[in-house]
């Protein structure tokens, strides 16, 4: 796909171990489990809630130049949604790609309606995506 996933939870990796062997939600899981149990990354992204000592859950999107690409942080009880992180990260490869145009909130892959932004654009959004990303 054209990335490297790694997950980081404020879990040590014999937690980490503990969860990929007894929940079926992530007995699956093939990518690498970074364990970050005094909150240091966590620090260095913004999301460690000192008074808690517990990270938000963070997702960030890092191009190999080291370019944050996306950032989306929630809360501890707010879960993520997987086909909304993918659908961001196609985004993100297509307009490396395509750095004129840009992706509307429903863009899903490569062919969906894209949008060249420009004055013209200013208040015809609506219009534009209906009209195969050309202002009226």
């Amino acid at each position: 796909m054209g990335c490297d996933i790694i997950t980081v939870s404020g879990d040590t990796k014999f937690v980490h171990l503990a969860w990929q062997t007894s929940e079926q939600e992530l007995s699956a899981v093939k990518y690498q489990m970074g364990a970050d149990p005094t909150g240091k990354l966590a620090r260095m992204f913004g999301v460690w809630l000192e008074d808690a000592g517990v990270p938000l859950r963070g997702t960030f999107l890092i191009s190999p130049d080291g370019t944050l690409m996306n950032t989306e942080i929630n809360f501890l009880n707010m879960g993520r949604n997987i086909d909304e992180m993918m659908r961001k990260f196609k985004a993100n490869m297509y307009l490396a790609k395509k750095a004129t145009e840009g992706c509307p909130a429903k863009w899903k892959e490569e062919g969906d309606v894209t949008l060249k932004p420009s004055a013209k654009m200013v208040g015809k959004v609506h219009e534009a995506l209906a009209n195969d990303g050309n202002p009226a």
